[in-house]
């Protein structure tokens, strides 16, 4: 399958594109995007880790992953929170959309270490 010269102009356009917007983001929101990729990342690691060595303790590797994908959509929603061209949360501050993700989080895994058992 030969691509075409047409089509790799458009990736790269598309591409140039996509980093020259992202590089106008404010930096607390780059912060966040980098903490979703980490705790995406994280339990990434968990399901090869599972696929490999095996699911003996099989609550652990639930409770792992939840917390990771939990914490990741937690952060998610801050983001949209916190960031000034969304027009429905014009009117909260900053650190209540943090202390909502603060205490959101502390649920999430007292329910994930109740869960362990």
């Amino acid at each position: 399958m030969v691509r075409s010269p047409a089509t790799k102009d458009d990736a790269h356009a598309l591409f140039h594109s996509l980093r020259s917007a992202y590089s106008a983001t404010p930096t607390n929101l780059k912060i966040i995007d980098l903490y979703v990729v980490f705790a995406v990342f994280t339990a990434l690691i968990q399901v090869v880790y599972l696929a490999v060595v095996g699911s003996f303790p099989f609550n652990s590797f639930l409770s792992g992953v939840l917390s990771c994908v939990g914490t990741a959509v937690l952060a998610v929603c801050l983001r949209i929170q916190v960031n000034k061209e969304n027009k429905e949360f014009k009117d909260l501050p900053p650190e209540r959309a943090f202390a909502d993700f603060v205490l959101c989080n502390l649920v999430l895994h007292l329910v994930i270490m109740n869960f362990l058992g």
